[in-house]
């Protein structure tokens, strides 16, 4: 039987289900995610392709010979907190199928199928790790000592997932093989609904960045402490999440989130005596992301010293603008009938790798519009029609290299 995009999604649909958020839950490393990479493996060893993990947990897949100049594309298979079926697999499965086509197709050329960690950044808090260890975007130091919400380093888990921690890092090596880089990706907005058409190009990525805002007060007892007498972070921060959403709302195009926030102790009869609030901004223009910062570390500092606490502000990462290649945008919408142009806000593996090697995504359409969200969705005809898109690119970009 030949492999669709809906029966590999099918494959796959019970590993990491979230029974208490819904959707998926799939960190990296996790044994929900290292059984999707092992069924990664499988299906790449079937087809005859001959399968590597790099040093930075990346997984290759390879048809017609290791080595430079080889048209690539992948995805990750990682996902956020009860996020959805689609994110990151959906592109692993139809570069499956693309390379399935081109087999039946004859078509000849050095390609592969890459894999990668942490895309998310769901445990150790930054997205795109292994594409960011690959390119030399993070100090492997750094890397090493990211911490999950359960103290485990990320030197730790890639140790226990088979790897050497001490190997993280830059490799140029294999960077250097890749001519080009295409990732399909379920989109993450309406865009295709509203153009009627199930696939598109991508033109380009938001600036975002994380930032870490930890508020410092005192703990104490919620019974016999004064309603006076209190230095309550958590009081602070809720203050700064609304904030937040004040400052944003002000400037065109701009979004920000606070997804997530952790009391300590987090008793429910306990004042607490820290909360961490982690911010997520996003905007076209990254002079206009950092003012935005600006003006939420201000806020954040005056609410803190209202309630007599202290507030320490860290940038967990940030990711510029990224513009796609606009020759090899362009050359792939023609191909693919003139297919829209499509910004998205949402990062991805391909906007690191833009700075390095040529770069383009494919986006299939999503008719709920939900991302990150069990209601994220892809209709069967359209994920055939996106992997027949992906390995028609392919087979271009194969032809000219």
């Amino acid at each position: 039987m030949t492999d669709t995009v809906a029966s590999l999604m099918a494959e796959i649909a019970d590993v990491g289900t979230d029974p208490s958020r819904g959707g998926y839950s799939r960190p990296v490393y996790s044994t929900a995610e290292l059984d999707l990479r092992s069924w990664f493996v499988e299906h790449a060893e079937r087809r005859g392709l001959d399968v590597q993990t790099d040093r930075n947990g990346i997984i290759w897949a390879w048809s017609g010979g290791v080595g430079e100049g080889a048209v690539v594309t992948g995805s990750h298979l990682d996902s956020v907190p009860g996020g959805g079926a689609y994110d990151g697999p959906l592109g692993v499965a139809s570069s499956l199928v693309a390379f399935d086509r081109l087999a039946e197709r004859g078509v000849p050329g050095r390609r592969a199928i890459a894999v990668f960690p942490e895309e998310e950044g769901s445990r150790f808090g930054l997205a795109c790790l292994g594409s960011r260890l690959l390119t030399g975007a993070i100090d492997p130091d750094r890397a090493r000592t990211l911490t999950d919400a359960d103290g485990t380093t990320f030197a730790e888990a890639t140790r226990r997932a088979g790897l050497d921690p001490a190997r993280l890092g830059p490799d140029l090596e294999t960077l250097a093989r890749i001519a080009t880089f295409v990732e399909l990706h379920v989109e993450q907005g309406l865009g295709l609904v509203d153009h009627d058409r199930p696939v598109a190009v991508a033109s380009s990525i938001l600036g975002h960045g994380r930032w870490r805002i930890g508020f410092t007060g005192e703990g104490n007892h919620a019974g016999t402490t004064l309603m006076s007498g209190r230095r309550d972070p958590m009081v602070a921060a809720a203050v700064l999440i609304s904030d937040v959403q004040r400052l944003t709302r002000r400037v065109p195009d701009a979004r920000a989130t606070v997804g997530r926030l952790v009391p300590t102790p987090g008793g429910t009869n306990v004042i607490a005596s820290h909360v961490d609030v982690w911010l997520d901004v996003r905007h076209p223009d990254d002079a206009v992301t950092r003012i935005l910062v600006a003006e939420i570390e201000a806020a954040a500092k005056a609410a803190a010293a209202e309630q007599d606490c202290t507030v320490v502000i860290t940038e967990e990462s940030f990711s510029a603008t990224v513009d796609f290649d606009p020759v090899l945008r362009d050359r792939l919408a023609d191909l693919l009938d003139d297919a829209p142009r499509l910004g998205t806000g949402a990062g991805h593996d391909a906007g690191i790798l833009k700075d390095h090697v040529s770069t383009a995504m494919l986006f299939v359409r999503n008719p709920t519009g939900v991302s990150h969200a069990p209601g994220e969705a892809v209709e069967d005809a359209d994920a055939e029609t996106g992997a027949e898109a992906l390995a028609d690119g392919l087979e271009a970009l194969l032809g000219a290299s």
